[in-house]
Formats: structure tokens, sequence, C-alpha cells
């Protein structure tokens, strides 16, 4: 499909602009469609929407990409008709333009991994943007205005067609002249605009012609309700000048503009420029809301993009120099006993404390560029929300918090599929039909919330509805009847150990399928992705109050602090993210619940885990025998709400490593999330403490369910 070598790397640099843009694009068409719901749509959104779609069908070209291209032609089209005012901006016509972005985001994953495109799903999407018809254009209402010739000459379809609406709608037309400097026209003209949204539309910008090799003079023309008087107090500090444009009385009267009184508009020729605000004014300017379509040489110059396999690699010679410094400390202690003196012993501690900051300072620099806020996820599930919802006729509020919540790039990339069929299922099972709710008393519109937040090293995102609830009763009934549990069972199952059910795979309570998310199976495959991502999921749900799903995650995979611990003479790693406390073991205070070990932790019952005998651990290839009198050590560890003590030989310290995933060979194994090198030529497991979490906390129930699908 591209004209180019597939392995170009003008190819990659396409797909990661392409990327970006679509990204625009479903910030813009969300901000859309609130703006229409709210009962007037932006024109300045649907314009950023066309010219978005324009940029990425001239890089579909250009790079070969047919369906991109294809696709950016009609939708280009249907736009450019809706902007005109040719074709009408309604729910029907959102539907199609939603549907378009979702086709770009299948397209742009088919290009990546040249794949099958969805022909299919194009060639419906094209046919129907085609389609529809269009309504004539409006009387031309601009013409009324008393612009100069040369102004009409220059102004585009879109900014005459804009002038007509303006015009038509009874707004006032208004002449705004500044200067700008130069070096700060972007911004300077970003503020302006940020301070004229509220009062009305701001149609084109042309150069007077004026200005110097510094500055730059602009004419622009401004529709507003408002006045010359409050415009120009609103401009004040701006050094804007303020004229309103006149309709036309006869053909024999040509004056252009309407001057505002001297008294109550003073040009001072020592006025700086916009660009240069005194520090007194800067406060009567709000900041930009939104920059993002601005781009200049200098904007440019400070922005690079990076594969996030450099980022990788940059990561690993980090965590190499960790390695070669611990390396070196170990050296210094072994040759201490030999005789050091003082002075030189004073500079090796010096120049270490040194290495170690600037150490993290590059951890943490590398960190950061890694991490990106949710926001883009959340983007992207509220316009699969209002997909859905029109799909299954349910209406509902999608309150967002937490949007700005950051988190490594990879784990928001693989959190989106399990958080979509997460959306899909509270929507299509959690938000019940209109009547229903009507009839239970609960409000006709339901709400469904997504928060995010930080919590120490983990990032934790709830997703929560007021719909139907699970029904653990009819749960209980399905595992019955499939033989997931036994009943007599059944009697001593705690309400969380039902719920947790739902996490099997195939169980579902819904009797029919539907379009939107099945039966509702898939919740298995939400756990196993998360659990990948060193990640634990927890469910809350009460029968007609709602359902909610609380996610816990690492905040990065690159890097973590573990805690290095041996057992049976073997080093392991236990995230340090995981540790709540570490404590001496006194065996004769353990005792047996259900069959696990357990002890008494500060007034309340704690699990064991020996993990000598949970990874069946041999010392010198045989298995050991322990004497109970041996000195041993709990880690006390979390997973979400549940927590359990792993039962250890020695607490080696703790250490900085850069997890690597295990081969194919051991990708399946249990109980690890991958391994470190730990330095002098050692390795160590890293050990996935929400898995074993789970597994040791399990009952009787999830068990005897779990021997069933093994």
């Amino acid at each position: 499909r591209y004209v180019s070598d597939p392995s170009d790397t003008g190819r990659t640099d396409f797909l990661t602009e392409a990327e970006d843009i679509v990204e625009g694009l479903g910030r813009d068409l969300v901000m859309l469609d609130e703006s229409l719901r709210a009962g007037s749509a932006d024109p300045d959104l649907v314009n950023d929407l066309f010219r978005g779609v324009h940029t990425l069908k001239g890089l579909a070209g250009l790079f070969g990409a047919q369906h991109l291209g294809s696709l950016s032609h009609h939708l280009e089209a249907k736009l450019d008709s809706v902007r005109l005012g040719r074709a009408p901006l309604n729910n029907d016509t959102l539907d199609l333009l939603f549907r378009a972005l979702e086709l770009y985001h299948r397209l742009l994953i088919s290009e990546k991994e040249q794949g099958a495109p969805p022909t299919r799903e194009l060639e419906e999407l094209t046919a129907k943007l085609s389609g529809t018809s269009e309504r004539p254009d409006e009387a031309d209402g601009s013409g009324d205005l008393d612009l100069d010739p040369s102004i009409y000459a220059v102004l585009t379809e879109y900014e005459e067609h804009r002038l007509r609406v303006n015009v038509g709608a009874g707004l006032r037309v208004f002449r705004l002249r500044v200067r700008f400097s130069l070096l700060t026209i972007d911004d300077s003209l970003e503020r302006l605009k940020g301070v004229a949204k509220p009062h009305g539309e701001i149609v084109t910008y042309l150069p007077t012609g004026e200005g110097d090799a510094d500055s730059i003079e602009l004419d622009i023309l401004m529709a507003s309700r408002s006045t010359a008087e409050e415009l120009t107090e609103l401009f004040s500090s701006s050094g804007v000048t303020v004229a309103e444009v006149r309709r036309k009385r006869s053909p024999s009267q040509h004056p252009s503009f309407v001057p505002v009184k001297d008294s109550e508009v003073s040009i001072d020729s020592s006025a700086e420029p916009v660009g240069a605000v005194p520090d007194r004014h800067r406060s009567s300017i709000p900041p930009p809301l939104d920059a993002r379509g601005v781009g200049t040489v200098r904007s440019i110059s400070q922005t690079v993009r990076v594969d996030i396999g450099k980022l990788d690699r940059l990561m690993n010679a980090v965590s190499e120099l960790a390695i070669v410094k611990n390396s070196i400390d170990r050296l210094f202690d072994r040759i201490r006993p030999f005789g050091v003196d003082r002075a030189t012993a004073s500079e090796l501690v010096r120049l270490s404390r040194t290495f170690d900051r600037q150490l993290e300072a590059m951890q943490q620099g590398i960190l950061e560029v890694r991490m990106v806020p949710l926001g883009q996820l959340f983007e992207r599930l509220s316009r699969v929300a209002r997909q859905v919802s029109r799909d299954v006729d349910k209406q509902f509020n999608l309150v967002i918090t937490g949007a700005e919540t950051e988190v490594d790039k990879l784990i928001v990339e693989e959190l989106s599929d399990p958080l979509m069929h997460m959306m899909r299922n509270a929507i299509d099972h959690g938000i019940e039909p209109m009547e229903l709710r009507t009839a239970q008393g609960k409000p006709i519109v339901g709400t469904i919330a997504l928060n995010a937040f930080q919590k120490g090293n983990h990032v934790v995102i709830e997703l929560e509805d007021d719909g139907a609830g699970i029904d653990t009763e009819r749960v209980l009934e399905i595992a019955l009847q499939r033989g997931l549990i036994n009943p007599a069972d059944v009697r001593s199952t705690s309400r969380r150990d039902v719920l947790g059910l739902i996490f099997l795979p195939g169980l579902s309570t819904r009797r029919e399928a539907s379009d939107i998310s099945g039966r509702g199976v898939g919740m298995d495959v939400v756990k196993t992705n998360i659990a990948k991502l060193g990640g634990v999921i927890d469910v809350q749900s009460e029968v007609g109050i709602g359902t909610k799903f609380t996610i816990t995650l690492p905040i990065t995979l690159a890097i973590i602090r573990v805690l290095l611990v041996e057992v049976a003479e073997h080093v392991f790693a236990i995230p340090l993210a995981n540790v709540r406390e570490a404590v001496t073991l006194d065996e004769s205070g353990v005792f047996m619940v259900d069959e696990h070990e357990a002890m008494t932790l500060r007034g309340t019952s704690l699990r064991l885990c020996r993990l000598e005998h949970h990874f069946d651990v041999l010392q010198n290839g045989r298995r050991r025998s322990v004497a109970r009198s041996q000195k041993r050590f709990v880690v006390v560890t979390t997973a979400g709400a549940n927590r359990i003590g792993l039962v250890v030989d020695r607490l080696v310290g703790g250490q900085d490593v850069v997890m690597k995933a295990l081969g194919p060979s051991l990708r399946n194994v249990r109980g690890f999330a991958g391994a470190a090198e730990l330095g002098d030529q050692r390795l160590g497991l890293v050990i996935d403490t929400p898995s074993i979490v789970d597994e040791v906390m399990s009952s009787e129930l999830r068990r005897v369910a779990q021997g069933k699908h093994a």
C-alpha cells in the first residue's frame, strides 16, 4: 500500500503524525458535540476539523496510504459543506463524524501492522458521507457591508460564509487593528483570541502592509453583539484600535469604517504591541485555552518526537550505570579493610553520593518523558460512550475527573481495550432503559463516572455507574448450572467471592447476546490484561444502585524499586510499590485458616505464603528441610484491598532495576512479572505480587472454579 519501503523511517514519522492529527480531531469532535448539545455549534471547531482532515489527506497522498486518503477525501468534502452552511450540523452528521474517527483508528492500526484494511466499512461510510443532500447557499448578507473590494478579493469562501451568517444573525462587524511583535506573534494572537472568543467570532486576519522588520500590523474582522465602546474597553490594554464596519446606505456613500469617538479611544504612538504587553497589564489578558493548532519555527524547535524504543534503550543504559555504581560500592567495601586514608575515603563517599543524585535525576527525567495524561484515553472513551448510547438508545452523563493524571505511555496503550470493553458493558448491561429507570424512581438520565488519581507509586482508575448492579444470586445460579462451584460451598461463599466469579471465562448473566458487548463475556480477558501490566481490578456492586470497578496500576513499567529477598539461596525481587512492611516471623504464632497458614499482625489475621513452597524452590538441586527455629521474615505485600505475608529467609536490600520481559518458555509461568539484572552478573526474578495475592486470597470456591477451567 505504500510507495516507499515499509522500513523507511519516513513511514514511521507519517504514522506518528497521522495519529497525532487523529487525536486532535477526536478532541475537537468531542468539544463540537458538547457545544451542539449546549445549543450553539462552535464554527471554529468545524473549521479546525476541516483543516485537520485536509492535512491528513495531504499526508496520506504523499505516502501512498490510499484508504486513509479516500476516507479523508470524502470527510473533507462533508466538513466543507458543513462549514459553508450547505449541509446541516445535527446528530446524524455528528454520528457520521464519530464513525469516521473510529474508522481512522482502525485504518491506522492496519497501516502500522501492514494488515488487511476494513474496506467494507470504508466503502459503507464513504457512501454515506457522499450521499447526504446539501441545501442551497443562503443570501449573501455580507454584501451589505461597506468593505473595500480589495478586502473581498482576499476573503476565502469560508470567511465570506461566516460574514454572511453573522450579518444575517444581526451581529455587528468590527475592524480590530493591532500590531504584533514577530517574535511573539503566535502567543500574542492566541491571547487576543482568548479575550475575543466569549464576545464574538474572529472571521479573518488581514495584513495591512504596515510594520517594520520586527513587527506586523493586522486588520482583524470580528463579528460581535457588543458595541464598539465595549470592545474598546475589552482590548484597552492590548494596543488594539476598534472601528465598526458600516452597512451600505446608498451607492453614493462609501465610508468604510465608523470611527469611535476620540474621547473613548486613545491611540498612543508609543504604545507597545501585544507581543510586549507591560507587566502591569498582563493580568487583564487571560492565557490561551489551547494553542495546539498554532505552530511556529520557535515552537517546533522546542518539541522533539522520540520513539519510545529509544527511551527504552536509554533507560537500559541508565540501569547499567546503576549496576556499575552498585558494583563500585561493593568493591570499595571490600578494599576498605586493607586501609584507605581518611581523605580518599571521604572523597569516594562524596563522589558516590553525587553520582547517586545525578543518576536519580536521569532516571526521573526519562520517566517524565514517557508519561502521558490519561485524558488522551478518556477522550476516546467518551467518543465511544456517545456512539454506544445512541446505538442502545440510553441517556446518561459521562463525568470525567482526573484526566490530567499521568502514566507510562505503554500502560495507556495496553489499557485502551480493557477500559473500552468495560465502558461498553457499563452502558449496555449497567445503565437501565429510560422506562425502567423511571419506574424505579431513578433519574431518567443515568450517570457513568470515570475517575483517575495517583496513589503513591500507583494510579487508580475508577469506572462507576448508577445502573442495575450485579445480581449475585443470578451469578451463583449460573455458576451452579455450569458446574463452576460445588453446591456445598455456596452457603459459606462471601459476597466478594461471588462478585469475583464474573472474571471467570465464559460466565455471564446475560441471556441474549448484544451487538454492543456480546453477553458480557470478556471480563476474564480484562483481568488478564490488567494483570500483565502489574495491576489489579476489584469490583463492588449493589442491585438497583450500581457497580464500581477499581483498577490499580503502577505508574510506569520502565524502572521499578524492588526489595531483594533470599529464598533457599535464590534471590527474588519484590516491587516495593506493593510492600507495606517487613517483620520477623514468629513460627509459634502461625495457625491455620481454611487450609492456609496465617499469623496475627496488630490484631488482624494475615495469610502467609512461603515462597519456597509456592515456587517449589530447590537448594543445591534438592528440597531442603528447614528448622522451625531458623529466623525468617514476613514481607507484608498488598494488591488492591488485599494483603498477605510472603515468608522469606533473608532481606537483602532495596535496588532500582529495569524489568525485562520473560522469554517465550517462561512467559506463561504464574507468579513472575519479569526478570532484572542485579549486578555481579546476577539475575533475579521479579515477583508478580498481585497474582500471588489474588491466588492466596482465593477461597475454596475460587480454587474449585479455577480447577474446573484448568
